[in-house]
């Protein structure tokens, strides 16, 4: 094994370990050790060539592991792609350049046909003549056209090769997002146990921590929202969680204090990381700060203007639909605000979702953190609205837990507002929403009107 020689020895030691449960059947290490060696001799007896653009679409399972690791072995790009992303399933697979679709349907069962592109890309050539195998994650593309981000997919294995805590791990982030890549190879290289769901819900969720005894809960604030609000942690037994990892969305600094007042013995760690250069180590001050370093061997961090900059080992080599977003000495502009206090950082929030108000900088998490802590609000998401005399208002979609009369929900949150924020700050246009305000990946949907 060339590129995942340490995965496969940590497999080997740990053969008879359970290293898959996919849909309540358990899968060792040995199994997995023998369905790489099946993929990958199947892609040398069907002419799959190296440096060939294959196309995934699947979820965490263990066929789909298993390809994926002989992908890498045999030096082809993997471009993984869910059933999340259905409407633009052609869209991704165009920019892609994907030469071979691999599908594998509820069963874990595959179907491979092969597409009619040729992957010319120079990134594509590049990593051809390195003799690299590659990886292309896609941005949500909610503002426009996804982004197709491509790595050397080496690059992003190096920090595994480090041995860290064997841990038994729900895959809750997607196939096709960094985060869920990330937790998929922290766990296969500690040989620890990847607990798959088919239930993203509160519910789905805890009944499998519950079952499996899991230890290490990744997410987003919207997710740990949600298990507040439907109690769900009432129903299971969850003592066995030792840690829950969050990141992809600013946390709101109520639902924080409210987890940690539950769940005193749960670490909760805030992670930070973009498909562009990878996930970055952290340290949260403590489980209830929202304070953080960042860091790690092959990362270094930067704040200039007041925007945090990063500079990675683990970087992408490019966009395959876009210009390159470096400076010349390689440093990616992430478009987060920061604050700095001595080593630490606190995210603002996204420049783009800055609500200038006649000049004044209004960052939408500070004023849901006000909502949120209002009796009867499951949920709030603050935007901007174009005003032809101060620029921009301040409006907020808001979800409750029980039904409330409009008008007088209307005053009491602006009254509950001018008490705690600046006149500025106050949101103009208020909606009360039944609807969900989240999207498939249990990230704040900011794309709604107030219409």
């Amino acid at each position: 094994m060339k590129f995942t020689d340490f995965l496969i020895k940590a497999f080997d030691r740990n053969k008879e370990n359970e290293a898959i449960v996919w849909k309540d059947k358990i899968f060792t290490y040995d199994w997995l050790l023998k369905r790489i060696d099946y993929w990958i001799n199947k892609i040398r007896s069907d002419g799959i060539c190296k440096g060939t653009v294959a196309v995934v679409e699947a979820d965490f399972s263990p066929n789909s592991v298993a390809l994926l690791i002989a992908l890498i072995e045999s030096e082809c790009v993997f471009v993984p792609i869910t059933t999340n992303v259905a409407s633009k399933r052609e869209e991704l697979i165009k920019i892609a350049e994907g030469e071979i679709l691999f599908t594998f349907d509820k069963n874990d069962n595959v179907s491979t046909s092969m597409l009619p592109n040729n992957a010319k890309h120079k990134i594509y050539q590049k990593l051809r003549g390195m003799g690299r195998p590659g990886l292309v994650l896609f941005s949500s593309g909610s503002s426009g056209k996804s982004k197709a981000s491509i790595h050397d997919i080496t690059c992003i294995l190096e920090k595994f090769k480090v041995r860290r805590h064997k841990l038994r791990t729900i895959t809750f982030l997607l196939y096709d997002h960094i985060g869920g890549f990330n937790t998929l190879f922290y766990v296969l290289s500690n040989a620890g146990l990847i607990v798959t769901v088919d239930d993203r819900s509160p519910d789905g969720v805890l009944k499998k921590v519950e079952r499996y005894g899991v230890e290490l809960l990744p997410t987003s604030p919207t997710f740990i929202n949600l298990i507040l609000l439907s109690e769900a942690y009432k129903r299971y037994d969850i003592s066995m969680l030792k840690k829950v990892t969050y990141g992809t969305e600013p946390m709101p600094e109520i639902t924080l204090k409210r987890f940690c007042h539950l769940f005193p013995n749960i670490k909760l760690v805030q992670t930070y990381g973009l498909s562009e250069v990878g996930i970055l180590s952290s340290k949260s001050k403590s489980s209830d700060s929202l304070w953080l370093k960042l860091g790690g061997d092959g990362f270094e961090t930067r704040v200039v203007n007041g925007m945090l900059e990063i500079k990675a080992k683990s970087a992408m080599l490019g966009y395959l639909n876009a210009p390159s977003p470096f400076t010349k000495d390689g440093w990616f502009s992430t478009g987060d605000e920061v604050k700095i206090n001595d080593d630490y950082i606190k995210i603002l929030g996204r420049k783009s979702e800055i609500i200038n108000v006649g000049g004044e900088k209004v960052f939408p998490q500070e004023i849901e953190n006000v909502i949120l802590e209002m009796d009867n609000v499951a949920d709030a998401i603050v935007f901007g609205e174009k005003n032809p005399i101060i620029g921009n208002i301040v409006c907020v979609r808001v979800r409750l837990v029980k039904d409330e009369n409009k008008n007088k929900f209307t005053k009491k949150l602006k009254k509950f507002c001018s008490l705690r924020l600046q006149k500025y700050k106050i949101p103009i246009k208020i909606k009360i929403t039944n609807e969900n305000q989240y999207n498939e990946r249990f990230k704040k949907n900011r794309n709604l009107s107030i219409a």
